[in-house]
Order: C-alpha cells, then sequence, then structure tokens
C-alpha cells in the first residue's frame, strides 16, 4: 500500500495513502542518483537538501529531541517519498490531468483552516510527518492528482474495490516507470509501492549510521 505523505485530509483519494552522509551511486545506473524514475533522476543531493531541512526545522522546537528520534528513517523516507510522488505523477500524466493554480490553492486554504491555521498546518505536518513548509504545496498537488486519477478510472477510493483499483493503476504506472533506487536507501517495489529494506548487513549498516547523522 502507499505511505500517506501529509496529515491532509483534502480528498478521499489520499486517504488510500494510509493503507505511505553523501552517497555515491551504488546500484543505479547514474552517478550521484538517489533513484532513477522513467530514466529522471532523483539525486542524492536533492535528498540531502530535503532531509537537511526537516532536520533543521526539527532542532528549533521544543520537542526537538523527539522528533527526530522519531525520524531517524528519514533519508529513506524522503526517498520513497519522491519516488512516489514521481509514480502518481507519471499516471495523471498517462491521462492527461493536472491540478491549476487555484485548485492548489484552494485546497491550501481548506486545509489550514481544518489545521487552525497556517502555522498550526506547518506544525502539524513537521511533527508527525517530517515535513517543511516548502514541500507542503506539492504534497498537496500530489493528494489532487491521485483523486483525478481515482475519478478517472471510476475508482471510489472510499470503498476497498476502488481502493484496490487505484492501486492496480499506480502499480502498473510504477512498473512502467522501471524505477531503480540506490541499494543504500533500500529496493523499489511496485507491488507494494513501497521501498523494501536492503538485506545486505554492510549496507543495513552504512544506512543506520547515515540516519543517524
Amino acid at each position: 500500500m502507499l505511505r500517506r505523505r501529509t496529515a491532509l485530509s483534502v480528498t478521499a483519494a489520499a486517504a488510500v495513502l494510509l493503507a505511505a552522509p553523501l552517497l555515491t551511486s551504488c546500484g543505479t545506473p547514474h552517478a550521484g542518483a538517489a533513484a532513477v524514475v522513467g530514466g529522471e533522476q532523483i539525486t542524492v543531493e536533492a535528498v540531502q537538501a530535503k532531509v537537511a531541512a526537516v532536520r533543521d526545522a526539527q532542532e528549533k522546537t521544543p520537542q526537538a529531541a523527539q522528533l527526530i528520534e522519531a525520524s531517524s528513517d528519514l533519508q529513506r523516507n524522503v526517498v520513497h517519498r519522491l519516488v512516489q510522488n514521481e509514480v502518481i505523477e507519471r499516471a495523471a500524466e498517462d491521462i492527461g490531468v493536472s491540478v491549476s493554480r487555484r485548485e492548489l490553492q484552494k485546497a491550501r486554504t481548506d486545509s489550514e483552516q481544518q489545521a487552525g491555521g497556517k502555522e498550526a498546518l506547518e506544525a502539524q505536518l513537521l511533527q508527525t510527518y517530517a515535513m517543511v513548509p516548502a514541500d507542503i504545496d506539492e504534497s498537496i498537488r500530489t493528494d489532487l492528482l491521485m483523486q483525478k486519477v481515482a475519478t478517472h478510472y471510476g475508482a471510489d477510493v472510499q470503498t476497498p474495490e476502488g481502493q484496490t483499483a487505484l492501486i492496480k493503476v499506480l502499480r502498473d504506472t510504477s512498473k512502467s516507470l522501471r524505477i531503480d533506487v540506490n541499494p543504500r536507501y533500500g529496493k523499489w517495489n511496485s507491488d507494494k509501492l513501497d521501498l523494501d529494506a536492503t538485506k545486505d548487513p554492510w549496507l543495513s549498516e552504512v544506512s543506520r549510521r547515515s540516519a543517524q547523522a
């Protein structure tokens, strides 16, 4: 199943997600890649930048120690989220749907109202999903795209059958993209739409130390 990226309740389709040191290119066909999705790189540099932004935000909160401990697998989770976003993006492109700026702004406003304000939403996402403000719009946009994909295929994700139908679309899309993830983060599993942990002991140790950095 997909893992939830945000605390937002923007769409029914988003509910399906409830049921989501410098690394080299080891195992991937492109140097500096954390993952390659459909021939396009998600760079190690981009992953590290997002991890650094989250850690910086966490360290500025009174709950810094608890938040950092709770997100010890942050690098792997960031890679998962970025790959998942690309899968949903491609599924939307394949059927010709997109999200307008107006739709995004309305969904953002609705989310802030539901959370009790802009600062409350940002704090909630940081504490629960290790997400910084700069990533909120992209997360909302991806949720909206997923809703449109579900609607296109007639998948009512409030039902088990609808959820299964949507997941099948995303699985097929994932497989078509031939996703290759740097094994230091894990291995992408298109059936589960998730990262499988590496089984190589030395890679597990490298990942553990890196996550604690």
